[in-house]
């Protein structure tokens, strides 16, 4: 007998579809403003080997980027309890996704700090510019132009990556994908449209990221 397609019974859940994108972007940007942070100050340690901190850095960023994310979100959520740490669902979703962010951004602005010409740092310096002045003067605006398109399509993936977080309840577009599904029993049409969400999620996010680029860069970075 052929699958009979019905929608019908996803259009009453639209409050708990929407109210699971917001808590989607809501994490997001939160991941994202803080773990761009992590990352810069990480990539300019990384970059400019700032002893003990590199090697710090270096084994933050290889523990993060060889565990999986869900067993990071696992530890934060359900390990740091036993040391007393207690975290609701939506704090530890979100510092799961800064950790994380910000070991991949570390290595993504490192590349790029390592990439701008030594004499351009020797010049901010002749000026009696400081090393802190010239890094955010004259090393890092350059550097994040030349590393923006990754670090557009990492943040995507994270975004795209916050799916994990309903494994912990946290209540994101999945989360409500499950809730609906466990209701009216059309898995199949509840995952479509969640799915095409996450899908116009990302190009929407990916858009702004490049505009926002553009504007902090001072460059044409939508342009390969």
């Amino acid at each position: 007998m052929a699958y009979q397609f019905d929608f019908s019974g996803i259009w009453e859940y639209r409050a708990e579809l929407a109210a699971g994108v917001v808590h989607t972007l809501a994490l997001t940007g939160v991941g994202t403003v803080f773990g761009l942070l992590v990352g810069v100050v990480g990539g300019a340690v990384r970059g400019w080997r700032v002893e003990p901190y590199n090697r710090l850095c270096g084994l933050y960023v290889e523990l993060i980027r060889n565990t999986p994310f869900l067993v990071q979100l696992f530890f934060i959520f359900f390990g740091l309890p036993a040391l007393g740490v207690h975290l609701n669902e939506w704090v530890a979703a979100a510092l799961a996704m800064i950790i994380n962010l910000g070991a991949y951004t570390t290595e993504i602005v490192r590349a790029g700090v390592q990439a701008t010409p030594r004499g351009q740092m020797e010049a901010g310096l002749s000026l009696a510019m400081s090393r802190r002045q010239v890094f955010w003067h004259v090393v890092l605006p350059p550097a994040l132009g030349r590393v923006w398109p990754a670090l557009c399509s990492q943040i995507v993936i994270v975004m795209l990556g916050s799916s994990v977080c309903s494994q912990i309840s946290a209540e994101e577009l999945t989360f409500a994908a499950s809730y609906i599904q466990s209701r009216n029993f059309r898995a199949f049409e509840t995952y479509i449209v969640t799915a095409v969400l996450y899908l116009l999620l990302a190009i929407v996010l990916r858009h702004l990221l490049n505009r926002l680029g553009a504007r902090l860069t001072n460059r044409d970075v939508a342009k390969p």
